[in-house]
């Protein structure tokens, strides 16, 4: 029979939220406790007393915990204004009209482009300039989506940044709090930048900011 504490355990660390403010003990215990009594009533299989779950939680303390230093240790932050995105359904011939928007793009200074793929679509991110050359590269291919005019912030990432547990989760927790939609992410071994709606460009950039001091 499960324990108590376990019962409060498993609960909590499939709540990062929950289990952070534990850890940064702003979090009413008695409120928490009552609302998790049903359903460590359920786990146990008998009446569980909700001072029993407040010494649990009290005692709770997460077992891997985010380096500040490797938050500190966050890079240069860059934004970059004026992109879009599409998206469209993966076909047999998809990879050729990516070679046609490569060939076409590869000449033109400056170009912003990004492209990502998984098993059922690909989405292209490219600056607003280049929507028209997309368009014609992809005429055969079927467009899901296309969202105009996003912000991109990336972030140069700390060394060793793969072995770091909690990192994307910090970054991302700050954006929830503050109620910011990510509206994609593409991440590279050195580097992360988060695709954000433009009216939310400003506030992000001083969240990750406020992350690295």
């Amino acid at each position: 029979m499960k324990t108590i504490a376990a019962c409060v355990e498993d609960l909590v660390k499939h709540q990062p939220f929950v289990e952070d403010a534990l850890s940064r003990k702003i979090i009413n215990y008695s409120a928490l406790a009552e609302d998790f009594q049903p359903r460590i009533e359920q786990m146990v299989g008998k009446k569980v007393n909700v001072g029993s779950i407040v010494m649990a939680l009290r005692r709770y303390f997460p077992q891997k915990r985010l380096n500040d230093k490797m938050v500190r240790n966050l890079g240069d932050v860059t934004v970059r204004s004026g992109i879009t995105e599409f998206t469209f359904l993966n076909s047999v011939t998809i990879l050729d009209s990516q070679s046609r928007l490569l060939e076409e793009v590869r000449t033109i200074p400056k170009a912003y482009f990004t492209y990502s793929s998984t098993f059922h679509e690909s989405n292209i991110l490219v600056s607003n300039d280049l929507t028209d050359i997309v368009e014609r590269c992809f005429a055969s291919e079927t467009r899901i989506t296309i969202k105009p005019d996003l912000s991109s912030i990336s972030i140069e990432l700390p060394e060793n940044n793969s072995k770091t547990v909690g990192l994307y989760f910090y970054i991302f927790k700050l954006l929830a709090y503050e109620g910011i939609p990510v509206f994609e992410v593409i991440s590279t071994s050195n580097y992360f930048t988060l695709f954000l709606e433009k009216e939310y460009v400003n506030q992000a950039f001083a969240l990750i900011n406020e992350i690295k001091n």
